[in-house]
């Protein structure tokens, strides 16, 4: 269940009202919402693929910037292939274990952000890595990110 502020807070960082059931799975040391967990659907029965959600302000800027510079081509060039493949496996995996049993509409697909192969959206890769999930994109990212921070 998500409480009056946190909706509040993703409303205010997303610029619009969520269209789906969310939870806060990652907060920063201030208790922000840095990563949203949505359902597998939206509220009008739409397939959402994406999971995780980085809509952390500080992260989603500097994200931003690493993809402006070449990023998901660097992390496609870097991270193996078949890394990347069960990442979205793994994820999709994860995402289609919260559809309700007997579910008989539309399904999401995909992997991480909604793409079957390769690196799409760095951002989406980064959220699932903050929220513990195993993926080596959002570890590449990470890596990168500190890389920046450290100077």
């Amino acid at each position: 269940m998500v409480d009056a502020a946190d909706r509040a807070a993703v409303e205010a960082l997303l610029g619009r009202a969520p269209q789906g059931a969310f939870e806060v799975v990652v907060r920063s040391v201030h208790g922000a919402p840095v990563v949203i967990g949505n359902a597998p659907f939206l509220d009008d029965g739409t397939p959402m693929p994406t999971r995780y959600w980085l809509v952390g302000p500080d992260e989603v800027r500097a994200v931003s910037r690493l993809e402006s510079r070449g990023g998901v081509a660097d992390a496609s060039a870097a991270v193996a292939p078949e890394a990347v493949a069960d990442a979205h496996r793994r994820y999709a995996a994860e995402r289609d274990a919260a559809i309700p049993a007997g579910w008989t509409g539309p399904r999401p697909s995909g992997g991480v952000g909604g793409t079957r192969v390769g690196v799409k959206c760095l951002h989406a890769h980064y959220a699932w890595f903050l929220a513990g999930g195993p993926d080596p994109v959002g570890r590449w990212v990470h890596d990168r990110l500190a890389e920046v921070e450290a100077g």
